[in-house]
C-alpha cells in the first residue's frame, strides 16, 4: 500500500479568462462574440481538473459584471462549481459589461485587483493558466510580478482573426479601429514569451498559426485535444427513427432504412461538399446499398443566402441532379442545434458512415462527436483528422480530391460487418480514452505538474527580438506550375528559406488553377499552404490557415460581369473550344485557343466590347484564352492584397514564369523571371526596370532573384537609392 507522504501534493490552479459573461450553469452561448466556446472550455476545464485526485482546488477569474441588461449573478464576487472549483469575479475598469475591444484599458486594474485578491483570500496558486490574449496579457503581468509559473492557451490567434475579418471585406484601418488588433497581437507576442507551456488543440495549429509570432518555440506547445460531452453525444438507445429529424430527412429517400452516409457542415466550399456527392454518384454499389444525407446550415430560401452558401447549395443541388440522386440522397432545409446529436445517432443506427471531405480541417470536432455516437468515419487526411484517427481506430483517411478513393473507403465499412463494428467499438473507446473531460484534464495534469512544482528544467528561450512592424513588411508570390514545379529539385530549398522567414514574410501562390486543382498539384509536392492563394488567374483570393474566401474582392470584381454573354459572344467563334467544366469558375470564362484559326487577342477583346462587355481577355502558355472581369487579373489581385495587407509594392518580390503573370510584374513591384521554356512570351520585360531574368529554372530561379534583391535583408534592387 503506497504511503500518502509519497502521493504528490495536490495543485492549486488559478484560470484566467477575462471577458464574457461566465457563469457555472446555464451559460448564454451565442448571445454575443464573446460569450461562445471558449467559456464553455474554460468553464467545463475547471470542474474537471477539481474532480482528479491531484488538484486541491481551482480559481477561474474573470471579470465582475454590474449592468442592467445582464444577469445579476455576475455581479457576484465568487461562485462556487462545487468540488474545490469557484469561479471569482475581479474588478477592473466600469461597472457595466464591456466587449473585449473595450478592455485593454483596465487589463492592468484586472492585475492590480487580482494581486490584492491572492493576499486577502490566501489562494495562492502554484500555476496560472491564461486564455486568450487580454488573459495572456493578464497572466504575463502576474507571472512577473510573482514569480509564478504561466501556461497558455490562444484559442483564436490575432494574425489568423484579422486575415478573416480583411477577407470579409473590412480595411486594416477598419480591422484597428474595431478590433484593437495591433494590441491583441502584441499581448499575444508577450504571452508566448512568459509562458512556460502553450496548450494547443491540433499540431496543425502550431505549425500554420502559432509559427507566425516572433516568440514562437515549438518545443514549448503541447498538443491536448478538448474534451467532448459524452452525455450529449453516445451510441444509439433505439428511439432514432421516431425522432422528428429522422422524419425531415425520410420524407426525401426511397429507402430511408438502408445505412446512411452522413455529412454535417456549413454550407462552405471549404466543406467540399460536392466532392462527397461526385464520389456517392459516382459509384453504383453505393447508391444501391445506401443513402446520403447532406446537412449543411439552415436556409429558407437559396436567395436570401450570402454568396457563398448560395454557391455551395446550388453546387449540391447540381450534383445530386447530374447523377439523378432523387430519392437517395436528403439536404434538409433545416435542422436545430439540439438535432445534431440525434442526427448522428441516426447514422450510427443505420450501420452508416460520417464522412468528412474537407478540403483543410484544423481540428475536426464533428469527427470526435461521430466517435462518440458509436459512427465509424471517412475524413480528409488533412490537419486535426490525422490525429483524431490515429488516436481513435474509427475510420480511414481519404484525399479529398480524390471522389473514386473517398468512394473506395465508404465501401470499406459500409459493407464490411466487422470492419464496421471494429470501428465503431474502437471510436467509443477512443474518445473516452483521448476526447473525454477526463481524459483531457488528466493529460493537461501530467503536463503542467512539473512546471508548478519547479520540478522541470525552464523552458530555454532562444533569442527573439519583435520585428519592427506588427505585420509583414514584404511578400513573394509565385505562380505554381512554372516556377514552384518547373525545378522540383530545388523546391525544398525555397520552401526552407520561406519558412524560415515566417515571422516578416507573406507566402504566395498565384496560379490560373481552380482552388480544388491547386490543393491537389500541392499536395502531391509537398508544398506547405502559402498565407495567401490566388486562383482562377486571379479571380479568387484565399488566405491560411483555413482557405477563407476574400468576399470583399469578390463582390469587388462582380460588377458589370456577365459570363453568359461571354460564352454566347465567342460559341462560334472559329479556334475556341470551352475548357471542360472542371477548368470553368465564378469569375473565369476558359477555352483552348489555336493561334491558326482564332482571331488575334486584340479582335477577340473587340467582339467582346461592341457587346458592351468590359473585360480582361488573357492568353498562356500559347493554348489557354481566360476571359475574367475587368477588375480581375492576378496582377490586380496582388495589388489588393498589397492594398489590405498595407504591404508595398517595392517589398514585394513577383515571380513569374508565363504571359498570365506579365501584369503582377509590372509596376513598382521586384520581379524575377525565371528559365523555362515559356519564359520568352514575357521576353517584352526586358527592357523594364526592375525585373530580373534569372539563369536557374523554376525554384532555384526564385532563390536567384532572392540574393539579386537581398529580399530578406536590404529588399531592394541593386542599384535603387538608399534614403539618407
Amino acid at each position: 500500500m503506497t504511503d500518502r507522504e509519497d502521493l504528490p501534493r495536490p495543485l492549486t490552479l488559478c484560470l484566467i479568462s477575462v471577458h464574457g459573461l461566465i457563469r457555472g450553469t446555464s451559460l448564454e452561448l451565442g448571445r454575443d462574440a464573446d460569450t461562445g466556446g471558449q467559456t464553455k472550455y474554460v468553464v467545463e476545464l475547471t470542474r474537471a481538473l477539481a474532480d482528479l485526485d491531484g488538484v486541491a482546488r481551482v480559481d477561474l477569474l474573470t471579470r465582475r459584471i454590474e449592468d442592467e441588461d445582464v444577469d445579476s449573478c455576475y455581479a457576484d464576487g465568487e461562485e462556487s462549481l462545487g468540488n474545490g472549483a469557484s469561479i471569482v469575479r475581479i474588478d477592473a475598469g466600469p461597472p457595466g459589461y464591456l466587449a473585449k475591444e473595450a478592455l485593454w484599458d483596465h487589463l492592468d486594474a484586472f492585475v492590480d485587483n487580482t494581486i490584492d485578491w491572492f493576499s486577502e483570500s490566501g489562494r495562492h496558486p502554484d500555476l496560472l493558466h491564461s486564455h486568450y490574449a487580454d488573459a495572456g496579457y493578464v497572466g504575463s503581468r502576474l507571472s512577473h510580478a510573482l514569480g509564478i509559473p504561466l501556461v497558455h492557451t490562444g484559442h483564436s490567434l490575432g494574425r489568423i482573426k484579422r486575415s478573416r475579418l480583411m477577407a470579409a471585406g473590412l480595411s486594416s484601418a477598419q480591422v484597428e479601429a474595431r478590433y484593437a488588433m495591433g494590441r491583441r497581437i502584441r499581448a499575444e507576442e508577450l504571452a508566448l514569451a512568459t509562458a512556460e507551456r502553450v496548450i494547443t488543440s491540433t499540431r496543425q495549429e502550431i505549425e500554420s498559426q502559432y509559427e507566425r509570432y516572433d516568440y514562437y518555440q515549438p518545443e514549448q506547445m503541447r498538443v491536448i485535444p478538448p474534451g467532448t460531452d459524452l452525455e450529449q453525444f453516445h451510441p444509439p438507445v433505439g428511439d432514432e427513427a421516431e425522432s422528428p429529424i429522422a422524419g425531415d430527412i425520410a420524407r426525401f429517400l426511397r429507402h430511408p432504412a438502408r445505412p446512411m452516409i452522413l455529412a454535417l457542415s456549413r454550407p462552405d466550399a471549404r466543406k467540399n461538399i460536392p466532392a462527397l456527392i461526385e464520389a456517392y454518384g459516382g459509384d453504383d454499389t453505393l447508391r444501391h446499398r445506401a443513402n446520403l444525407v447532406v446537412v449543411a446550415g439552415n436556409r429558407d430560401d437559396l436567395d436570401d443566402l450570402e454568396d457563398g452558401a448560395r454557391e455551395v447549395i446550388t453546387d449540391i443541388l447540381a450534383a445530386v441532379d447530374r447523377h439523378n440522386l432523387y430519392g437517395h440522397v436528403a439536404y434538409p432545409k433545416h435542422h436545430r442545434f439540439e438535432d445534431v446529436p440525434m442526427i448522428y445517432r441516426l447514422a450510427a443506427s443505420t450501420g452508416g458512415v460520417f464522412v468528412n471531405p474537407a478540403l483543410t480541417e484544423p481540428f475536426g470536432l464533428t469527427l470526435i462527436e461521430a466517435a462518440a455516437s458509436g459512427l465509424p468515419v471517412v475524413a480528409t487526411e488533412d490537419g486535426g483528422p490525422t490525429d483524431i484517427i490515429e488516436n481513435c481506430g474509427n475510420g480511414l483517411l481519404v484525399n479529398p480530391l480524390d471522389p473514386a478513393g473517398m468512394a473506395d473507403a465508404i465501401r470499406q465499412i459500409l459493407l464490411d460487418e466487422d470492419t464496421w463494428r471494429r470501428m465503431a467499438a474502437s471510436g467509443l473507446e477512443g474518445v473516452r480514452r483521448h476526447y473525454s473531460w477526463h481524459a483531457h484534464a488528466a493529460t493537461y495534469l501530467d503536463v503542467i505538474r512539473p512546471i508548478a512544482e519547479r520540478t522541470s528544467a525552464p523552458l530555454y528561450r532562444r533569442p527573439a527580438s519583435e520585428r519592427p512592424s506588427v505585420y509583414h513588411d514584404r511578400a513573394l508570390f509565385t505562380d505554381l506550375d512554372q516556377n514552384l514545379l518547373g525545378d522540383t529539385e530545388s523546391l525544398p530549398a525555397l520552401i526552407d528559406a520561406i519558412r524560415a522567414h515566417r515571422q516578416s514574410t507573406t507566402f504566395g501562390i498565384a496560379t490560373g488553377r481552380r482552388l480544388d486543382s491547386a490543393l491537389s498539384v500541392m499536395k502531391r509536392h509537398d508544398i506547405p499552404a502559402p498565407d495567401v492563394l490566388i486562383t482562377s488567374g486571379g479571380t479568387e483570393i484565399y488566405y491560411a490557415p483555413k482557405l477563407t474566401l476574400d468576399r470583399g474582392f469578390a463582390r469587388h470584381i462582380e460588377k458589370n460581369w456577365t459570363p453568359q454573354v461571354v460564352r454566347r459572344t465567342l460559341a462560334e467563334v472559329d479556334g475556341l473550344v470551352l475548357q471542360p467544366r472542371a477548368e470553368q469558375s465564378r469569375f473565369k470564362v476558359s477555352y483552348y485557343i489555336d493561334p491558326q484559326k482564332a482571331p488575334t487577342l486584340d479582335e477577340i477583346q473587340r467582339m467582346l466590347l461592341q457587346e458592351d462587355l468590359a473585360v480582361n481577355a488573357i492568353v498562356s502558355f500559347g493554348q489557354f484564352l481566360d476571359i475574367l472581369p475587368i477588375r480581375a487579373s492576378k496582377g490586380l489581385a496582388l495589388r489588393h492584397v498589397a492594398a489590405t495587407r498595407e504591404i508595398d509594392l517595392d517589398r514585394i518580390l513577383v515571380a513569374g514564369g508565363s504571359g498570365a503573370d506579365e501584369d503582377m510584374m509590372r509596376g513598382n513591384t521586384l520581379a524575377v523571371v525565371v528559365g523555362n521554356r515559356h519564359h520568352e512570351e514575357l521576353s517584352q520585360l526586358a527592357d523594364v526596370e526592375r525585373i530580373y531574368f534569372a539563369g536557374a529554372r523554376g525554384a532555384a530561379g526564385i532563390l536567384e532573384a532572392v540574393d539579386h534583391y537581398d529580399f530578406f535583408g536590404a529588399c531592394r534592387a541593386p542599384d535603387a537609392a538608399v534614403d539618407d
